[in-house]
């Protein structure tokens, strides 16, 4: 609806706040500046977003990013580089397996410090509605693979915690179906 304000997610949860953008939030119990090099150190990425990256940072720098079984390739500019608050780049792909049609889209992390902690707020824009749906599940594990890394902790099985999601998700739908259902129609 024109002009409605769209509604932040909190904690992970990652409704789509229009067709092609999601949104994550995260509070992270640690400094920006220590969040800001979990997102920009190729090794400390490698832990706990399972990707192969080469940064070159600063305005104008350049991302490529390698994930998954089959390497998928992320490639683009730097947008905005403000260590240790904002961090945007392009995330282009190829058409390949998985992405028939490639992607052109943008990344945008955003780190305000807060009472004990961050707040981490992730926007991905851009993307294809398939991409943004298959992302909306996979993000969230990512997410507590980054906090278990910065707290010292356990990285959790990233894949448990998609097919979790999934499992969370469909439950959901079903309710909203039948809301609808049974809702009075609009006038």
């Amino acid at each position: 609806m024109p002009g409605k304000p769209a509604a932040v997610p909190t904690q992970g949860s990652s409704e789509p706040v229009g067709p092609s953008t999601i949104t994550f939030e995260r509070f992270l119990r640690h400094p920006p500046e220590i969040v800001w090099r979990a997102l920009t150190d190729p090794a400390q990425l490698r832990q706990w977003f399972l990707t192969e990256a080469r940064i070159e940072g600063g305005p104008g720098g350049t991302v490529e990013l390698s994930t998954g079984p089959t390497q998928v390739r992320a490639t683009g500019r730097i947008l905005a580089w403000q260590p240790p608050r904002l961090y945007e780049y392009e995330w282009n792909l190829e058409p390949c397996s998985g992405f028939p049609r490639g992607e052109r889209s943008v990344v945008r992390w955003e780190l305000t410090e807060v009472p004990g902690g961050t707040q981490l707020v992730l926007v991905h824009r851009g993307l294809s509605p398939q991409t943004a749906q298959t992302f909306r599940h996979g993000v969230p594990g990512f997410l507590d693979r980054l906090s278990a890394l910065l707290d010292g902790r356990p990285l959790p099985d990233w894949m448990a915690a998609v097919r979790a999601e999934r499992e969370a998700r469909a439950r959901r739908v079903p309710a909203r179906r039948l809301q609808r259902a049974t809702a009075p129609p609009d006038r």
